[in-house]
Parts: structure tokens; sequence; C-alpha cells
């Protein structure tokens, strides 16, 4: 039975990077070795690490003065190594979900952590509009898709203070105007690689303005003075990000997986608008066109183990909601196809005539 997988990461990877990769652990390029066994100095490798930056800087049109780095650690790193390296003073922050909540946490034994704005009080299902930030604060953080409930900010902001950007799960999926930004991270398992790398693009400019001792792996200086090697980087995971951002490149860049994102996206959420047995969770201007979260209607609330099941029996993979919100998610990265978004539609319509 083919299998849908809308696993909200690790998460699904075209199926010819997933073979490619398979075969360069096997033999990579012809050496007889495992690329798992290769060593990240060998001059096979280096080519990797500058195709994956270059595709990076010309898939999301990165203007000059601005390095990509590819580390360890996940976002949640990230959470620590951005007020390390430009909290001086306050910084202000978004809380729109568990993550943005996180990284604010971290935030707070670097310096002033001011929060514009919160929709804590409404189960995260909105992003908050009329806020104010703060002038002197040193950045303003956003994270631009919440995979937990749902919600995503699908144009870049306007900010009167340096942005900085958790992307995790939707680099890729729109074009951004990264100038906006000094620094944009993300963990690359949700729409670029398995997990285990980390990408950041940081404004050069802008690394080395704070008063404190970073500590050398902390510090982003580090990372862009050693091109992203002044340890053992993530070299499996690297190399299929490269794989993915050749295959981004060849379905005709960032633009034609946006508007991939809306069409599947628009399919699924016209399905739970029109069925009456399903419920959005959502404000609908802040849908998230990566992670589609929805419930069962309260009159057939008993029935949700039963649909879960049922829509597991025909092949859909990770589909159940995140355990603090229940429910259900189906994560439509840019891999994951329209056929899969049509066979869940088939089965919420086939569960619907059976109840």
């Amino acid at each position: 039975m083919k299998k849908h997988n809308f696993n909200a990461g690790p998460s699904i990877l075209p199926r010819e990077v997933i073979e490619d990769t398979a075969k360069a652990i096997l033999d990579f390029n012809g050496s007889g070795l495992s690329l798992m066994e290769i060593s990240h100095r060998a001059k096979d490798f280096q080519p990797v690490v500058d195709e994956a930056e270059a595709l990076f800087k010309e898939l999301l049109n990165i203007p000059e003065g601005y390095s990509v780095l590819f580390l360890g650690g996940g976002a949640s790193m990230e959470f620590c190594m951005v007020p390390y390296n430009f909290l001086e003073k306050k910084a202000a922050y978004l809380n729109t979900g568990v993550w943005a909540k996180k990284a604010m946490k971290e935030a707070k034994g670097f310096g002033e952590v001011v929060e514009v704005a919160s929709s804590a009080e409404a189960t995260y299902t909105y992003i908050p509009k009329d806020y104010t930030i703060p002038t002197d604060a040193d950045y303003f953080h956003i994270t631009t898709n919440n995979t937990i409930y749902g919600t995503e900010l699908k144009k870049d902001l306007d900010s009167p203070v340096p942005m900085i950007a958790d992307m995790s799960s939707d680099i890729f999926s729109r074009p951004i105007d990264v100038s906006k930004y000094i620094c944009i991270y993300g963990g690359a398992q949700k729409n670029l690689a398995p997990a285990g790398v980390t990408f950041v693009i940081v404004k050069n400019d802008a690394v080395g303005k704070v008063s404190r001792y970073i500590p050398s792996m902390l510090n982003y200086q580090t990372h862009i003075d050693n091109g992203s090697m002044f340890n053992t980087p993530p070299v499996v995971p690297i190399y299929t990000a490269l794989l993915n951002l050749r295959w981004i490149k060849a379905q005709g860049g960032v633009k034609e997986m946006e508007r991939r994102a809306i069409e599947k996206a628009d399919m699924l959420y016209a399905e739970i608008d029109r069925n009456k047995m399903f419920v959005g969770t959502v404000a609908k201007e802040d849908r998230s066109r990566m992670n589609i979260c929805f419930v069962m209607a309260s009159e057939y609330k008993d029935l949700e183990a039963d649909f879960l099941k049922f829509a597991t029996e025909r092949g859909m993979v990770g589909i159940k909601g995140h355990r603090s919100v229940g429910g259900f998610r189906a994560s439509c990265y840019n891999a994951l196809p329209k056929e899969s978004v049509q066979a869940l539609i088939d089965c919420m319509q086939e569960f619907e005539k059976l109840h």
C-alpha cells in the first residue's frame, strides 16, 4: 500500500533525494567509501558544502554580505546562540507558540526580554497583529510557522529594529526578503533534510557587536570564518540538503514551491470547511500552508480515534495532532505530492459517508 507521509518532522523528502543519498551512503562519488565514513576535509566533500551554500543564496536571493552556515544542535541550540551573539541589553519576541516561548526563555539569560504580544490565551490559534516593537531593542524575533498549532506568517514583517526569524518549518516554501533579517535559522528536518543539520543565514556585519565573551562553538563568527568546518559538520544531512536544494531548483524554485503549497493547502482547508465532521482550529487568515491542524466537530468528538484508525489503514502516516493539542495535523511540506492531499480528502469524505 502506498504511504502518504504527513509527519511534522522528521518529514517527507523527495524519493529521488532519498535514493541518491542511499547510493552515496554505499559509495560516495565512486570513491569506494561510504558518505558516512569519508573525512569532512576530503576534497570530494568541500564542493558539497560550497554548492549547498551557493544554492541557498541563489534560491532565496540572499544579498551580498550574508553567510550560510551548516551547524549542529537544531533550532533549540539557536534559541541560545541568537541572544549570545546579538542581545546586548534588550530583545523583543513575538510569542506565537511553544517554540517561540522556548526561544524567549533562553534569551532571558542574556538580557531584558520584551514579549511584544502573545496568542497564548487562545491556545496560539492566531498570530497577534497589533503590537509595538520597542525601538531600543537589539532585535525582534519571530517564529514564522508554528508546527504544533498550525499558524503561519506568510509575509515578511516590517520592523524598526533588526529582525531574526526561526524558519524551521517553512523555509523554501515561499520567497522571502532576506535583507529584512540579520539572522534566519532552522532545524532542517521539516522542509530541507534529515535531522542533524541546522541552517543559519547570518548577516556578517551584524556579528561581533556584543560586549560579552562568546565560547568558540557558540560564536557565529567562528563558523563564518571556518566555512562551517570549525568542527566535524553533519556530513550526511548536508549532502541530503544539497540534493534537496537541487530538486527545488529543478522543480522551478521557491516560487513554484509556494504555488504548490497554496494549491495543496487550499484543497485540504476547503474540505475541512465543507465536511461537517471536521473543524479547523486556526483563524482563517493565519492558517499555515505547512501544518494543517483540525479536530472532529464537537458532535463527532467520540469518533476521533476511529477516524485516525480509518485513515491509518488507508496509508495516511503522521496525521495525529501534537500531543499537547490533540486532533489532527497534516504536514504538507514541499516534497508531499498533491496526490497525498487528495488521498486524505478522499478518506475524510469516505468517513463522512459512513457516519
